[in-house]
């Protein structure tokens, strides 16, 4: 049975930083791309950082680029996302996900390349 639980969410002021965390269980094997995602309602599921299953590499969104690191554990049982500087536009429901031999490229972010999801942490930037 595969779990991934977020958690760290929380309301920030702009400039601020949070680190979110995703524990993850059940994932057979190491094959698994992971990633972070986050929706605003109203609008589309978005892929911000991810890394690919092939190596540590991290692969961002230009939105984040040079704000937010993605890094796992060496286990990788643990998901983290250290975002800084925040701004108002990262307001948003922030999910973690997983996804079966995801190639490096900009697939790592595309919602569709990923199977499990946790249920979201939601952060809020004023």
């Amino acid at each position: 049975h595969v779990q991934l639980v977020e958690s760290g969410g929380a309301s920030v002021q702009a400039g601020g930083s949070l680190r979110l965390t995703c524990e993850v269980s059940g994932l057979s094997g190491r094959a698994y791309s992971m990633a972070w995602f986050r929706q605003v309602p109203g609008q589309e599921r978005e892929g911000i950082a991810a890394i690919p299953f092939t190596d540590t590499r991290q692969y961002y969104d230009g939105s984040v680029r040079g704000r937010f690191t993605i890094s796992q554990d060496n286990a990788k049982s643990t998901l983290y996302l250290q975002m800084n500087n925040l701004k108002r536009e990262d307001t948003a429901m922030y999910y973690c996900a997983a996804g079966r031999n995801v190639p490096w490229g900009w697939v790592l972010l595309k919602e569709r390349e990923y199977t499990y999801w946790g249920r979201g942490t939601q952060v809020t930037v004023s």
